[in-house]
């Protein structure tokens, strides 16, 4: 199961990857949070099954979340990959998936967590940044890491924001993200003390 909120070129990523039988993975769903967006056009012509769940569309949060439980546990998902999925999810989702949630995000973590990853570590002044692929607990980027990836950081970096830098991230974030679900779908995994362990 892929969620997804915008242009879902990890998304993209994974279904061209399940294309090959050796992979190990299928996605059998795509549920989003918004609704007109790339990421639901790919599931459509990759012929996956979609869902939206929006948030205004329920009386609060904790309706939203349990709504979306609802809606992934009806697909049986080992694994639930939230590929650019831009809510916070609540309590109920983590329970329901716990220690089955994987995220990606675009710094190396415990450095520079929440919604800016990447200006936060231009700002900072880093040599090196890169991404995280992550399983998802309560807290903002806080759960056990699997994998990273590094990029470096050059001086044209500062010059235009983070832009370009942000893209080379997101390049090597597709990369690592294919990797680590083929490889949790066909060793499995554990979590020991915060440490990922694959195979399980």
């Amino acid at each position: 199961m892929v969620l997804v909120s915008g242009s879902g070129t990890n998304l993209q990523a994974l279904i061209d990857a399940t294309a090959d039988p050796a992979y190990g993975a299928v996605i059998v769903a795509v549920g989003a949070d918004r609704d007109g967006i790339a990421g639901l056009e790919r599931a459509e012509r990759a012929g996956l099954p979609s869902f939206v769940h929006r948030v205004k569309d329920f009386p609060d949060r904790a309706d939203w979340d349990r709504a979306l439980t609802g809606a992934v546990q009806g697909y049986e998902p080992d694994l639930v990959v939230t590929a650019g999925f831009m809510k916070i999810l609540g309590p109920e989702f983590i329970a329901a998936f716990a220690g089955r949630i994987v995220n990606t995000h675009p710094a190396l973590l415990p450095a520079f967590p929440g919604a800016h990853g990447v200006t936060d570590a231009l700002a900072y002044g880093v040599k090196v940044t890169g991404c995280t692929v992550h399983l998802v607990d309560a807290g903002v980027d806080t759960g056990p890491i699997i994998a990273q990836g590094v990029v470096e950081v050059t001086d044209a970096d500062h010059a235009d924001g983070g832009d370009a830098l942000h893209e080379r991230i997101k390049t090597v974030e597709r990369q690592l993200l294919v990797d680590v679900v083929g490889r949790l779908a066909r060793e499995g995994h554990r979590i020991e003390d915060r440490k990922v362990r694959i195979p399980a």
